[in-house]
């Protein structure tokens, strides 16, 4: 026992520091090039300002701040040049700023420095909030399972699970592997894997998947894959593979980056060694001249072209309950061709309500909704909530039942006021007791995409009630507006096809696919995407997570979405408003815009400025302000996008 005790207290108190220091590195690993960049900057302005006092006191800090700021860079660029053997623009910086100081030029050298390693820190705090990270998803799966042989019970890792294997799942426990129920009954939430907006009755026959929540009743389990071939384990594997795909555009910019750094290096050393060889120009003049070209085809403005605007058009979007992960994705969401939407939770509220109350015989609504809502005050079964909150917003007294009975896959049964009731599925009700106005009510709300159930005394059908997962009340002008910017709007979901097609009527969609398992939805934003191109996911539950991860841009809902949607997700709607996503596009369209503007120009000023040096000869400094002054003006062009997107609908456009 002492031992034990032991053991806890050690469980309990040795993993304080570990926290601490990891912590503490995971600050450093976050922040630590944006500081060190920052304190670049300020070391710069003390050593200008000390270069009126002392000029050994001014170098000594800049070249400080030259080992401050560029410690980051120039230890990416000796890796890449020694692991790869190869050459970036990170070791092409730091050659042109120790160029610039080798000549006398220290300010020149450090702002090159600082200006590059700041644009650097914020790249690299802008992809730090786009990795995806899947952490919270694996904390939904099962560690272990209650293992049922010959009316034993076992607790046992689920790998240690094999076909074939009987497990007891008790309620409010989640399913441990996927199976077949062998006994027992009662309603899982699959929403996790399905998106079903609510639990689905099981009972034996029916199948049950991996990390499914269990409700009220006990199931016992038929274990029919083992825990590495489950859905849930596919679920996870599909988001790591999509994780570790780079876009093409990112692969191009790798091997642009390596070429032109090359072509610079060598371009110097050939300024530097060929002319004292071929003409009567000094050596101190073509080292001069070569290090002008160092400095004024070094890529600080291309650097800034990007940055600068992607960081002011998440800072805009941020203003507007948008978080943006990452530059590259404004850029595919400008070329949006397909908006896909997830159903539950994303166009629709991701909980039932009471839509419609249907009488009969002598009753009246009021009567049928209170009687149903006092007998299912005992339930925590969803549809049981929604009739009893639809009660108390028509502010009807509900009492409590003098005997109550739950009844898994049916419904439920009380003593009521000196009657004996029923709420439950229309199949519950006998069919000599169900007449023709009965059955043709429930057929008609269920051709609606509606859960119907029925309120049954000793004299049959007192009534029904309808209930559904409300749409949102801004998804049909969100669908609105996307077509009318060209966009297609399409709609993935594991709800069945009758209540798919009845809320795609409502928010205007065409393009509807339903019963659609994570893998499934995988495939077909893969079909979409092959189809019209660049495709929008929309999401906010683990099953949208490998089709967020899988979309050209995974968009996911703030407020009602899962931890794992959030994390796969390349934006983020922090507010849950999805007329956003039309304001992202746009968003993402003017900032491809201005991009390209920046990468046109400062491409234009390093060639002028090359070809100035190679013509006619420019003097370093004025090589500097060139070169620094195309910087300032493409961050400053980027810097536009903090004033906003125009909502082009909105004024008629």
């Amino acid at each position: 026992m002492n031992s034990s005790l032991n053991n806890v207290d050690r469980n309990v108190h040795s993993p304080i520091v570990k926290p601490t220091i990891h912590s503490v590195k995971s600050w450093i690993a976050q922040y630590g090039e944006g500081v060190a960049a920052l304190l670049s900057g300020l070391l710069i302005a003390v050593a200008w300002v000390l270069g009126n006092v002392s000029d050994t006191a001014s170098v000594i800090v800049y070249l400080l701040a030259f080992v401050v700021g560029g410690f980051a860079k120039a230890k990416e660029g000796l890796e890449t040049l020694i692991q790869e053997r190869d050459l970036d623009v990170n070791l092409l910086m730091i050659v042109a700023a120790i160029g610039a100081a080798c000549i006398g030029y220290w300010a020149e050298g450090a702002v090159l420095i600082f200006i590059f390693s700041l644009s650097g820190a914020l790249e690299s705090y802008t992809m730090a909030r786009s990795h995806r990270d899947i952490s919270s998803l694996m904390e939904l799966k099962p560690e272990t399972a209650v293992l049922y042989t010959d009316g034993q019970e076992t607790v046992v890792p689920i790998e240690q699970l094999s076909v074939g294997d009987t497990v007891i799942v008790k309620p409010g426990e989640r399913i441990p592997s996927d199976g077949v129920v062998k006994g027992g009954a009662s309603a899982v939430n699959q929403a996790s894997i399905t998106g079903e907006s609510v639990p689905v009755d099981k009972a034996a026959g029916d199948g049950v998947y991996a990390g499914t929540l269990n409700g009220q009743g006990i199931l016992f389990v038929e274990v029919t894959q083992t825990s590495e071939s489950s859905l849930f384990a596919k679920i996870i594997r599909l988001v790591q593979e999509a994780q570790s795909e780079k876009p093409a555009s990112q692969r191009f910019i790798e091997r642009f980056e390596r070429i032109y750094a090359r072509a610079i290096i060598a371009s110097t050393l050939l300024l530097v060694l060929v002319p004292p060889v071929l003409s009567a120009v000094s050596w101190s003049d073509a080292f001069y001249k070569a290090m002008v070209f160092l400095v004024v085809a070094s890529p600080c403005a291309l650097v800034a072209s990007i940055m600068p605007a992607v960081l002011s058009a998440v800072s805009n979007g941020a203003r507007q309950g948008l978080l943006v992960k990452g530059g590259a994705h404004l850029e595919h969401l400008a070329n949006t061709a397909v908006v896909a939407f997830d159903k539950t939770g994303t166009l629709t509220e991701g909980k039932p309500a009471v839509t419609d109350v249907v009488a009969f015989r002598s009753y009246t609504e009021e009567q049928v909704l209170e009687i149903a809502a006092s007998i299912e005050s005992f339930s925590e079964h969803p549809l049981a909530k929604a009739v009893v909150q639809h009660a108390a917003e028509r502010k009807l007294e509900v009492g409590r039942p003098e005997r109550f009975t739950s009844l898994t896959g049916f419904g439920v049964e009380a003593d009521y006021k000196g009657g004996t009731w029923t709420v439950g599925k229309p199949e519950w009700t006998d069919a000599e007791t169900r007449e023709a106005e009965v059955t043709a009510a429930v057929h008609e709300l269920e051709q609606q995409g509606k859960t119907v159930v029925v309120l049954r005394g000793s004299e049959g059908p007192a009534g029904l009630i309808a209930m559904q997962d409300r749409i949102r009340p801004q998804a049909a002008a969100v669908v609105a507006r996307l077509k009318q910017m060209g966009i297609k709007v399409a709609m993935l979901t594991g709800d069945q096809e009758r209540t798919a097609q009845a809320v795609a009527r409502e928010a205007g969609i065409d393009l509807v696919y339903a019963r659609l398992l994570p893998e499934e939805k995988v495939a077909r934003i893969k079909e979409l995407r092959q189809t019209y191109g660049k495709v929008a996911m929309v999401g906010d539950g683990v099953n949208d997570a490998p089709a967020l991860a899988a979309a050209t841009t995974g968009i996911a809902m703030g407020g009602a979405g899962s931890d794992s949607a959030l994390e796969t997700a390349d934006i983020v709607l922090m507010n849950d408003d999805t007329r956003n996503i039309a304001t992202a596009i746009a968003l993402g369209q003017k900032t491809k815009k201005i991009i390209k503007q920046n990468l046109v120009f400062s491409i234009s000023v390093i060639v002028l400025l090359i070809a100035a040096n190679f013509l006619q000869g420019i003097a370093l400094p004025l090589g500097v302000v060139g070169h620094e002054g195309s910087t300032i003006l493409v961050i400053l062009n980027g810097l536009r996008l903090l004033r906003g997107v125009p909502d082009r609908f909105a004024s008629g456009e």
